[in-house]
């Protein structure tokens, strides 16, 4: 830090003649002056409803170089020759007729990349244009789109009800419907990946200035019929569906302590664990679940598996990468800088040696997939469930013109030995997925099969 003030100082007086007398005066010392470089204030236009085309323009071009240098897997840059995208990109950006399209096209240039910490963000204020949905869940199980969860009082009487299939939006078969309206704008790194965006978070996702979408359904009996649902604001949803604790648990028969993880965003699952452990300690076997737990920081994870752990653990290795310009005039290759994870030791003040079961998904995520990395590294359990999502890493966060922002993933990771899984998910030792019947009926199959491979 010392030797950059330093150096500013210097090129202060050799530039413009300003007397140094002390690091005050020092005009360039200013976050302002760094922030000139990547984050200019230049690019950080208001939002109108629809920008210039220099400010698009300018914006497809600030995350292309955002990408190109940052990205960490260059081979996709290469695969797909990112400057040829580019300049395709060039016309569409500038066809566009307002904002919402243009963070549309930009949404879609992102998803070539295939990855899903590599995303792009629509303003704010196109919430309710891009972001409306009804006040309902979905997923995909048996390549059948199925209601998960209704909040509306009003769709309940109309016969919506967990388990009742979706057939067709606006006539449209439901799988083709995705596959035409969401897919080609969803960053994701796996096929499975892909499927929980598009029909566990964004089935339906719309704008309230359109007509209700017309469903076709199909109940558990047979019977066919159609309603319309309307879209509710982003905010009106999110209250009616409410967020899960991050920590929940329950003793099941047998003296097995089930635990849910369900966020990794603050130390909260974590301490709650801790503050019961002396409950869970006396059971005789632990689930743990993290089927539905989309990350956060990988340390809150880390601190649960050091109550596991009776030696030290390596979380895994990561990498990123070095640009030295000097290299590329001499054609040289750019090396990459990798680290292994610091180790983690065991915790003296908490220990449960008995078996333990973690539960996995395609909804697992980011850091709870970290968690799944070094907990199947210890050799501590098992995993049962899907394969996760297959996606981690250190986002940059870019600001684009009229308040959108771009995040860009910068980091690789990898198991400690160098396996990659990334890109194809963790693999469950056991594999166990639930069945249309399963969830008309409320059974949790994947649950029930882990406490049976406890029992064994």
């Amino acid at each position: 830090m010392a030797n950059r003030i330093i150096f500013r100082a210097v090129l202060a007086v050799a530039l413009a003649g300003v007397a140094v007398t002390g690091f005050a005066q020092d005009p360039y010392k200013t976050s302002d002056f760094d922030a000139r470089l990547f984050d200019s204030p230049a690019l950080a236009t208001p939002y109108r409803d629809n920008l210039s085309d220099d400010e698009k323009v300018a914006g497809l071009s600030k995350f292309w170089s955002e990408v190109k240098y940052n990205f960490v897997y260059v081979d996709k840059l290469k695969q797909l020759d990112w400057d040829r995208l580019y300049l395709e990109y060039l016309p569409k950006v500038r066809a566009t007729a307002s904002t919402a399209d243009y963070y549309r096209v930009l949404a879609e240039l992102c998803a070539k990349l295939q990855d899903g910490h590599t995303n792009v963000y629509a303003p704010v204020q196109l919430d309710d244009v891009m972001m409306a949905r009804p006040l309902l869940t979905t997923l995909l199980v048996e390549d059948r789109v199925l209601l998960r969860q209704v909040f509306d009082p009003a769709l309940i009487a109309q016969g919506l009800a967990p388990g009742v299939e979706i057939v067709a939006v606006d006539g449209e078969p439901a799988r083709a419907y995705a596959g035409r309206v969401l897919a080609p704008g969803v960053s994701a790194s796996t096929p499975q990946d892909l499927d929980n965006r598009i029909y566990g978070l964004e089935f339906l996702m719309g704008s309230l200035n359109d007509a209700a979408p017309r469903l076709t359904l199909r109940d558990a009996a047979g019977n066919t019929f159609e309603r319309a649902v309307p879209r509710a604001n982003w905010q009106r949803f999110v209250a009616a569906r409410g967020r899960p604790a991050p920590f929940e648990l329950r003793m099941l028969p047998g003296n097995v302590a089930y635990v849910a993880l369900n966020s990794f965003r603050d130390d909260s699952a974590a301490d709650a664990f801790l503050a019961a452990f002396e409950r869970i300690k006396n059971a005789s076997a632990l689930v743990i679940d993290v089927r539905n737990n989309s990350g956060g920081n990988s340390s809150v994870g880390y601190r649960v598996l050091q109550t596991l752990a009776d030696k030290p653990f390596q979380p895994g290795k990561w990498a990123t990468r070095q640009y030295l310009p000097a290299y590329r005039a001499w054609q040289r290759p750019q090396p990459d800088f990798e680290q292994v994870g610091e180790a983690r030791a065991p915790d003296p003040a908490h220990h449960f040696g008995k078996p333990v079961a973690v539960l996995i998904s395609s909804a697992t995520y980011s850091a709870a997939e970290d968690f799944a990395v070094a907990f199947d590294a210890m050799g501590r359990g098992i995993l049962v469930g899907t394969a996760t999502g297959g996606s981690t890493g250190q986002p940059l966060k870019v600001a684009l013109p009229g308040g959108g922002i771009a995040r860009i993933c910068t980091k690789a990771d990898t198991y400690a030995d160098g396996r990659r899984w990334v890109g194809k998910g963790v693999a469950p030792d056991v594999a166990a997925a639930p069945t249309v019947l399963d969830v008309r009926e409320g059974r949790d199959t994947v649950l029930e099969t882990a406490l049976a491979h406890l029992r064994k």
